[in-house]
């Protein structure tokens, strides 16, 4: 079946589509998004029960391989240290998402000038600064404005309260003389623009039914289709068609009953993150595009970057926040820029965790081998249980081409779309980053006087932060979009999540991913007469 063509059509109503949709709402377009998901229902998260611990395990798992809702698509990972997690639905994986929210740092944008390693990016931090200013004040951000390693930003609400964990990281931090600061969240302090505060109700992994958390489908999407935005939910697309002048023409995608339809657009803008993305271009292959859609550079799908977490945990006596509150508010910048002393080059932001809930704890110390079973059992869970300290160091994955995502040729979802395979290996340079983040890690819990120390080198479930496979750049050899989201090949074609990424930074990218779906939207807005030329 064939509709009406809109002027612009949006894939995906996750972090990026969503911003990019409210950007382009005031042009009075007829903008319509499609997600493969539904729109989501809070009362029905894991938070309204008492056994939301245990459905992390399964329906509510951050892996779709292991949810395997009939929104999700299948992942091949086998092939990677580190496991794929995202979700499906409207407001994507904001609605799973921890809400730590730095930025990406301005030396982030030039670490070939800096380091003559990887790419300069095409654009710099100060082209994005207003739009990370506009976004956290729609995502409605809480943090304390003035750190001195960090970007600066003006967060409309103030900081998560340090709680009972914070004091210990806190001192054991300034024992060691090293930088720690509130982190900036996008978890509501006070009543924010009908949103409440948050009311600790749960670890905000998977899904905060309080709504104080930020997702797109309570932040950008109301206002987007307030102003005239349409969305569809429940739409799988398969391929983007192109006509015979090269251009993209439109989707053909399988509505919510598996029925075949066929959406023309003048414009397409893609929002499926770092694997959805170049699944989709190389998938939409024609006798114009025989490697696939916007492909001619040979680079989709090639330099994923994960951002391997190296974590290290132990247990204090003092109590900590456990499940309760955001569980991460701190972090420190001490390592995040080059110092070759330290044996790589780049470096790492560090995260801690506030603590555990009990399920999670025990079914974690068990597989450690610190809980044993039998008649101590129970005495030595009343010692791990509310007492965990973590720290976590994300280091920044450079981008290398043979860290791919391409087309599975057997696996495929429940339409018969072939799935994404991944095929990722930790560099040397990350392995020497992440020991060196795991000797500090251990430096930092011997200070706040922890025992039992735990590692977890990478995180296997870390696959959070999906960057790098359809890249910006000017050189269209050498990169997917240009400067402003545009692809190379297809003029009406455009890309707007973490798949652009140039480097990877050692930073959670979701605040970045939508400041530069804001400034996408803005160039589109600035060169409307020129759009196609």
């Amino acid at each position: 079946m064939k509709h009406d063509p809109v002027d612009v059509l949006i894939i995906g109503a996750g972090a990026s589509g969503a911003a990019v949709a409210w950007g382009l709402a005031e042009t009075r377009m007829h903008i319509l998004c499609l997600d493969q998901g539904g729109w989501m229902k809070p009362s029905e998260y894991p938070s309204t029960g008492r056994d939301w611990e245990a459905k992390f395990y399964g329906d509510w798992s951050t892996s779709p391989n292991i949810r395997g809702r009939p929104e999700d698509y299948p992942v091949n990972d086998d092939n990677s240290p580190i496991k794929v997690v995202n979700f499906n639905g409207v407001g994507g994986s904001t609605v799973m998402y921890t809400a730590h929210w730095p930025r990406l740092h301005p030396s982030d944008f030039k670490v070939k000038t800096l380091d003559g390693v990887a790419d300069d990016w095409p654009i710099d931090y100060d082209a994005l600064t207003p739009f990370f200013e506009e976004n956290d004040r729609i995502m409605g951000v809480s943090g304390l404005s003035g750190d001195p390693l960090s970007p600066l930003t003006h967060p409309p609400m103030p900081p998560q309260p340090l709680g009972l964990s914070g004091p210990l990281i806190g001192k054991a931090m300034n024992k060691l003389g090293w930088h720690w600061w509130p982190s900036d969240t996008t978890v509501a302090t006070m009543d924010y623009e009908g949103r409440a505060r948050c009311i600790n109700l749960g670890h905000c992994t998977p899904a905060c039914a309080q709504g104080a958390k930020a997702s797109t489908d309570i932040t950008y999407w109301p206002q987007a289709i307030r102003a005239g935005v349409e969305l569809k939910t429940h739409c799988r697309v398969r391929e983007i068609l192109t006509n015979e002048h090269g251009m993209a023409s439109g989707v053909v995608y399988y509505d919510k009953d598996g029925v075949e339809q066929f959406q023309p657009a003048e414009v397409v803008i893609i929002a499926c993150n770092g694997v959805g993305t170049p699944r989709l271009l190389l998938n939409s292959v024609s006798g114009r595009f025989p490697n696939g859609l916007a492909n001619s550079s040979g680079l989709v799908g090639k330099n994923l970057m994960f951002h391997p977490y190296a974590q290290i945990y132990g247990f204090v006596k003092e109590p900590t926040d456990s499940n309760r509150a955001p569980p991460t508010c701190l972090w420190s910048k001490e390592f995040y820029d080059t110092d070759l002393s330290r044996g790589f080059v780049r470096g790492y932001g560090i995260q801690f965790g506030r603590g555990a809930g009990p399920v999670f704890e025990a079914v974690a110390s068990e597989q450690k081998g610190i809980l044993p079973w039998g008649a101590d059992h129970h005495r030595v869970f009343r010692r791990l249980n509310g007492h965990r300290l973590a720290v976590s160091a994300i280091c920044e994955d450079l981008p290398e081409e043979h860290n791919r995502v391409t087309l599975d040729p057997v696996l495929k979802d429940s339409h018969g779309i072939p799935a994404p395979r991944i095929d990722y290996t930790i560099s040397e340079n990350s392995r020497k980053m992440m020991e060196h983040g795991l000797a500090r890690g251990r430096e930092i819990l011997e200070a706040a006087g922890a025992t039992d120390i735990c590692i977890n080198n990478p995180i296997p479930w870390g696959g959070w932060h999906l960057l790098g496979t359809a890249r910006m750049g000017t050189d269209p050899a050498r990169s997917v979009v240009n400067e402003w989201g545009r692809s190379h090949d297809v003029k009406n074609l455009f890309i707007v999540d973490g798949s652009v990424f140039v480097t990877s930074g050692g930073v959670n990218p979701t605040s970045t991913i939508q400041a530069i779906a804001l400034y996408v939207a803005d160039q589109m807005k600035q060169r409307l007469a020129n759009l196609f030329d």
